[in-house]
């Protein structure tokens, strides 16, 4: 699934392309996904501009003054730009047109994405409304993980990936922030010391920041907005390392499920 780094990476890939150009029509070949594409993305859309690409956790936000386009990738979407010679394939399932003759297009094999219409201010839409601060933000840091912590009893890497604690940190990130901080996945949230949680903060912000830059984390079906694959996946200390030696003592690396998700650490750096 693409997460934060992966959405931010596509947000900064298709920006240069389609903020402040004019739409020329919305073609929508299948609009059956997660939830049914709004049916004012074609009636709407078509001679608005697009003002601003955001993103807000793992959902992007195209502004066009009137109202927002809300888009989420799913477990395997992707956007991207293409040109009006490329060959449609298969589940390329929307495309947004722009006058100046470049394609913003949405692919999405599973359908488990969505694209719809938010004719309010954004993070009052039911799908937002209630996301935790951005990790990258000054909301996020040590001392508030800490608080919100307090009598929580699940896991420590399950209440990471709480989007209601803090948005965008998936499974990948939350298995390598945890062992550059030295915790144990299992550990119940509420037994994580302020000193830890401080450690675990930075670890997010840095790991993040760091997959942002190489262009997210290639697993399966990623491509950034320019079509290229990320990166971040040659620098992976646990996940997908089961089995295999630890980068810092040569400790062979433990594999578990935890919360029906792939979880690695290491026995002795990780407690």
């Amino acid at each position: 699934m693409p997460e934060l780094p992966e959405v931010e990476t596509t947000c900064r890939g298709i920006r240069p392309y389609v903020e402040n150009k004019s739409i020329k029509d919305v073609i929508v070949r299948q609009p059956q996904l997660r939830w049914p594409v709004s049916t004012e993305i074609t009636t709407v859309l078509p001679n608005k501009c697009i003002k601003t690409v955001t993103r807000r956790g793992k959902y992007i936000l195209l502004d066009l003054g009137a109202g927002y386009v809300l888009i989420h990738l799913g477990m395997s979407g992707s956007l991207r730009i293409a040109k009006q010679a490329e060959e449609v394939k298969k589940h390329d399932h929307v495309d947004i047109v722009l006058k100046n003759g470049d394609i913003l297009r949405y692919h999405d094999p599973r359908r488990f994405g969505c694209m719809l219409w938010v004719g309010m201010q954004p993070h009052k839409h039911v799908l937002l409304e209630k996301l935790g601060p951005e990790p990258l933000s000054d909301d996020f840091d040590g001392g508030y993980l800490f608080r919100l912590s307090r009598k929580r009893s699940a896991a420590i890497k399950t209440f990471v990936m709480d989007s209601h604690v803090v948005v965008g940190v998936g499974n990948i990130y939350a298995n390598e922030a945890l062992f550059a901080a030295g915790i144990r996945p299992r550990r119940q949230a509420a037994k994580v010391s302020k000193a830890s949680y401080i450690k675990l903060a930075a670890a997010i912000k840095e790991i993040l920041s760091d997959a942002i830059k190489q262009g997210g984390t290639t697993l399966r079906d990623f491509v950034g907005g320019d079509g290229k694959p990320g990166y971040f996946k040659q620098s992976l200390s646990v996940y997908g390392r089961g089995g295999e030696t630890c980068v810092n003592c040569q400790t062979s690396l433990k594999e578990i499920r935890l919360g029906q998700r792939s979880t690695v650490y290491c026995p002795t750096c990780q407690l």
